[in-house]
């Protein structure tokens, strides 16, 4: 069996099945299962390596042809198969406790396929199709049946289709940048529109207008796993392009803006989060100045670029998934997810409460949480370039805090003196707990993703060399 078959067509065909002919009471288990077993293969047998169990010879090749494209997954791609297919399994068993409904398992598997198939096409621009086929599977997630989509969801379609003409179009400019770099005019050309069809990808200052709106008008849970999926692969699809194109990866033009881009967002995103009365755009803007701190460090000029930015993608989906899941449950009650309306909750709901308190405290950097490790390792590569970026990244984490520190004091508040109650459900406080435990375990413990993370250089031949 090949590699692309195994971790895209059958996850892809999984989720056809499951949104055909399962429940929805048990697709969360079957769709978590499919996922953990997909980790759990990349984890334990090497891609296009021979494997003797016994008698048996075991091999997964790592490449097929498909409609005319090559799909190519390399021994450098396991550690990465295991992160994404863990995470999506964290999401798929999270599922049921969250009251999504069922296509939300079979189209996120669909999504995740998808998606992983963008990191193994060549020629690498047809990543464009399949992210734009990914975000077209989102609407029928985000826009309940029969419902008419809001702003936040047309506004993303949008952005996201334009984002692939910018993509394509740049592609074939660049091969013409490679052939005469001495060229400037086309070199800026390609640059601009390179920049653009990531700025519509990314949602980049000040085109994220569209990611609190869906927080406040999509489910919770649905909205966390959008702002988790898409950025990620967007992310390492953006860093393949630096790998590829000596010029882009060596021009300090390009990485003085991508910088800028990013402290624009970590700074808007945490001041905005810190005014906001909403805890779902609250998440919104959270996601935003952690999206601007993934593209910091893809800016950096330093041999520790990769490790610093997917050291930032694991706890992202941790964080995501703990605050969407508690949002889920609180929505059920307060409907509207204003400060009015979840006064008091933390009296009813004390472990979802508390489980979004510390989904954004480790957002901000709290000491002692998943998401420490990583922006103390991206600082210090920072301070060493510019204090001026990294007071503003840090004026942005403040932000985030004061957001959390409000949004905490709105949870306690009461009016009267009303007892304490548990209305979680055992699977609700179940998933929660783990979540919680993972953020600790990560923030106290964060060697233990070292494993991972040693291999992923090696999928970027020239970053950071």
């Amino acid at each position: 069996m090949s590699a692309p078959v195994l971790w895209i067509g059958i996850p892809f065909l999984s989720g056809a099945l499951i949104l055909l002919f399962l429940r929805e009471r048990i697709s969360p288990l079957i769709g978590g299962t499919a996922a953990m077993i997909l980790a759990l293969i990349a984890m334990a047998i090497p891609i296009d390596t021979a494997l003797l169990l016994g008698s048996i010879s075991i091999k997964i090749s790592p490449s097929i042809d498909f409609l005319g494209r090559s799909f190519a997954l390399n021994t450098a791609d396991g550690p990465l198969l295991v992160i994404i297919y863990g995470l999506a399994a964290l999401w798929f068993f999270g599922t049921e406790a969250s009251g999504t409904a069922n296509r939300f398992v079979s189209l996120g598997l669909m999504i995740v396929a998808l998606l992983t198939a963008s990191i193994a096409v060549e020629p690498f621009l047809f990543a464009a199709l399949l992210l734009e086929m990914a975000a077209m599977l989102v609407i029928p997630l985000l826009v309940p049946t029969y419902q008419k989509p809001g702003r936040g969801v047309i506004r993303f379609l949008i952005y996201q289709t334009l984002a692939m003409p910018f993509i394509l179009f740049s592609g074939w400019m660049l091969a013409g940048v490679e052939a005469s770099p001495g060229d400037i005019n086309t070199t800026i050309q390609a640059g601009t529109m390179l920049g653009l069809g990531f700025a519509f990808l990314l949602g980049i200052f000040p085109l994220y207008n569209w990611i609190p709106l869906i927080t406040e008008e999509a489910p919770p849970y649905v909205a966390g796993f959008l702002l988790w999926v898409l950025p990620t692969f967007t992310i390492i699809f953006g860093l393949g392009f630096l790998d590829r194109y000596t010029w882009l990866r060596t021009s300090p033009q390009l990485s003085n803006a991508i910088q800028l881009a990013g402290v624009f967002m970590v700074a808007s995103g945490g001041i905005f989060a810190a005014l906001q009365k909403h805890i779902g755009r609250m998440m919104g803007y959270a996601a935003i100045a952690e999206t601007g701190l993934l593209i910091l460090a893809m800016g950096l000029r330093s041999a520790e670029i990769v490790n610093v930015t997917f050291l930032l993608l694991i706890p992202r989906g941790l964080e995501l998934a703990v605050w969407a899941l508690a949002l889920s449950i609180m929505k059920r009650k307060a409907y509207s997810l204003r400060f009015s309306e979840v006064k008091g909750l933390a009296r009813s709901y004390p472990i979802a409460a508390s489980a979004i308190i510390f989904a954004h405290l480790s957002m901000t950097g709290f000491p002692l949480l998943a998401g420490f490790p990583p922006r103390l390792a991206l600082w210090q590569e920072l301070a060493g370039q510019s204090l001026a970026l990294s007071f503003w990244s840090f004026l942005g984490m403040l932000g985030l805090l004061m957001g959390a520190i409000r949004t905490m004091a709105v949870f306690v508040t009461v009016e009267e003196n009303k007892a304490w109650e548990l209305k979680e459900t055992w699977v609700q406080m179940l998933m929660l707990g783990l979540g919680v435990i993972g953020l600790f375990i990560l923030g106290i413990l964060p060697q233990i993703i070292q494993p991972f993370l040693k291999g992923l250089p090696t999928l970027f031949l020239h970053l950071g060399k």
